[in-house]
């Protein structure tokens, strides 16, 4: 069976990829992504700054004690504009829900898979995930201060998710809803399959 490696500390991918049968080592990854961002020579998009990010990550943990296949994933979450990562802090977070109540953006999840079987890189392949998420209108200014209270907005692509408590604040999805959650298991078994795997074959096998 191959080895899995998920180049990220998102609780929310690792728990995608137990979700769909998959387990996986997890690594941190080692990207200063502002600097990563700023250096980009090619046109910067919501989307290209996503797989750029993922494959700089999945890259970033690479040696020769990793035999397998490595994940890297990255979210940008584009409205009104503006490419919108993770807010850090409370301040940021609460602008960003007064501005987005009522309205619709675009997220962005990018996935890169390197084949690293081996302890050899033999292939990386890419995809961009879209999802539009529209948020309720009504929602208070009472709940936007608890919601960024529980700290769960901080630290994700765009101040919210659709997996905990941030689901409750959105009204509709359209497109692929694991994308909004941080990986798209579609377009993961896409990539596992051009790069020569089979998909099923990852699937950890029921105890007993």
């Amino acid at each position: 069976m191959i080895n899995l490696f998920l180049a990220s500390t998102s609780p929310a991918r690792a728990q995608i990829l137990l979700d769909i049968g998959l387990s996986a080592t997890i690594i941190a990854p080692h990207v200063d992504e502002d600097a990563a961002v700023a250096s980009m020579t090619h046109q910067k998009t919501a989307a290209s700054i996503a797989l750029h990010l993922a494959k700089l990550k999945a890259e970033s943990v690479l040696g020769p004690q990793i035999d397998g296949l490595v994940l890297g994933g990255d979210s940008v979450f584009e409205f009104g504009g503006e490419f919108l990562g993770k807010p850090h802090t409370p301040e940021v977070a609460a602008s960003r829900w007064q501005n987005m109540r009522g309205r619709t953006g675009v997220l962005h999840s990018g996935l890169w898979v390197i084949d690293h079987t081996g302890g050899v890189m033999s292939g990386g392949q890419g995809h961009v995930s879209h999802a539009e998420v529209s948020f309720s209108g009504d929602i208070l200014d009472s709940e936007i201060d608890a919601y960024v209270a529980t700290g769960e907005p901080l630290t994700v692509a765009g101040a919210f998710t659709l997996d905990a408590k941030g689901a409750a604040f959105i009204e509709e999805v359209k497109g692929d809803p694991w994308a909004v959650v941080g990986m798209s298991a579609s377009a993961l078994r896409m990539l596992v399959l051009s790069l020569g795997h089979d998909y099923t074959s990852l699937w950890v096998p029921p105890e007993g």
